[in-house]
This record gives structure tokens, C-alpha cells and sequence, in this order.
């Protein structure tokens, strides 16, 4: 859980993707972030993620919906739905490509495998393997090239650049404490060739723009607040 201020209105968020129907873990994702609103006489809101297209269903939405109201959660305001928000997220990219931070990468998640099996030393995180950057040194000739017989890619955050550009920062963990972002995650994905925008840069936006002041999350995406204090650091958000 990370915290902010205490002199600010507490406001959590649920934020599910309806790719699927709830599950206990949702459940508790959306009852521990409601309680944490409630009582501290704050805002609870909610958020559907949906930008993964292909998977997203409308019925799915409407169970969701279903369940919270079987648990007695209440949310205030109106959902904010990612998938209205599309301009937004490509106005963020638009920003950082200005400041020459992300550029195309071409490989196949086949092609990144072998690369990192085939190296002496391979880079890993806690949440697996590093990508190597293998595009981020492409030849400007090449990168052209490739763009031009459409090949499908990713645009990819340089970390590199990225770090030069904000410096060190941090953020406050309720349980962890004060973290030193790291910047080893490798080159993060922000954005597809079809979707203009990834979990990490429509998370990081849409927390902003929905004032949310407490984010609550479970161990598995801890290491992703390093990267969305980051994206609010290159792309001036409040924190």
C-alpha cells in the first residue's frame, strides 16, 4: 500500500479488467480499498480497465458491477472507463516521445527469450527477466525500414534517459517505508503499435487524474509503483 500526506482526503480506487468474472482476490482487492476510504471518511472510486480489447467483455463489466453490489460496496462519482480515455494516454506519449524517451522495439517475446538463454550474464528482477534492449541501439536506417514494411512493435520507455532526465526520486510504502526507485527494470513497454498506451502509462494517468492519494495493491505489483513514480516524474503529475 503506498501512502501519501495525511492531510489529504484519503481516495482509493478498484480498478478491475473485465476480461473474466470476479474472484475472491478481486473481492478483497475491492472490500480492502473500499474500507480504507470509509473509514477515514474518504472517497472510494472506481475505474474499468479495459483497454486490452480482445479479451474485455461487456457482460463481464455488468457481473462486476453485480458483484460489487452483492458485497454492499458503493463507490461515488461515475466509473472511469479507460477505454474513453484513449486521447489522453496518447497526449502522455506524445510527451515523452518530445523528450526523445521511447523508441520501437521490433522483437518477438520469442526473439527476447532466446536473446537473454543466449547471454553470459542475464538481468533479472523479481518479476523475471530483463529486456536486454536490443532495439534500443537500432540504427536509425533500420528503425525506418522496419516501420515502413509495418512491422508490429512496441514502444518502449528508455530507462537510460529516463533516469537523467528525473534523477533519483521515491515514494512512501504504509509497510516498506520510503523506496528508492529503481531504474533496472529494464525498458518497460508503454505503448503497442494498435493500443497507445499500457497498464503502466494508463495506471499511472488515470490514478492522476482521479486524485487518488491512496493506492492500494498487493506484493505482486510492488515493484510496479517504482515504474508509475517514474512516469509521474518524466510527465509532471502530482504525487
Amino acid at each position: 500500500m503506498t501512502q501519501l500526506p495525511t492531510a489529504l482526503q484519503v481516495v482509493t480506487r478498484f480498478a478491475p479488467s473485465p476480461t473474466g468474472y470476479m474472484h475472491l482476490g478481486h473481492a478483497y482487492a475491492a472490500i480492502f480499498a473500499w474500507r480504507a476510504a470509509r473509514e477515514r471518511n474518504g472517497r472510494f472510486l472506481l475505474r474499468i480497465e479495459d483497454i486490452d480489447r480482445d479479451r474485455c467483455r461487456p457482460e463481464f463489466e455488468a457481473a462486476i458491477l453485480e458483484d460489487l453490489d452483492w458485497l454492499g460496496l458503493d463507490w461515488d462519482g461515475q466509473p472511469r472507463r479507460q477505454s474513453d480515455n484513449m486521447a489522453d494516454y496518447k497526449r502522455a506519449l506524445d510527451k515523452l516521445f518530445s523528450l526523445d524517451l521511447l523508441y520501437p522495439c521490433f522483437c518477438t517475446r520469442k526473439e527476447i527469450l532466446a536473446e537473454i538463454s543466449n547471454a553470459d550474464v542475464a538481468p533479472h528482477s523479481t518479476d523475471g527477466p530483463i529486456y536486454p534492449g536490443t532495439c534500443r541501439a537500432l540504427a536509425p536506417k533500420e528503425r525506418t525500414i522496419r516501420l515502413e514494411r509495418a512491422i508490429p512493435y512496441a514502444l518502449r520507455l528508455n530507462m537510460r534517459k529516463a533516469h537523467a532526465v528525473t534523477g533519483p526520486l521515491t515514494w512512501k510504502d504504509r509497510e516498506q517505508g520510503i523506496q528508492n526507485v529503481d531504474y533496472n527494470a529494464g525498458d518497460i513497454v508503454l505503448a503497442r503499435k494498435d493500443i497507445p498506451t499500457s497498464y503502466h502509462l494508463a495506471v499511472t494517468l488515470d490514478d492522476h487524474r482521479q486524485r487518488i492519494t491512496l493506492v492500494t495493491r498487493g506484493m505482486d505489483l510492488f515493484n510496479a509503483s517504482h515504474v508509475h513514480r517514474l512516469l509521474q516524474g518524466l510527465l509532471g503529475l502530482n504525487t
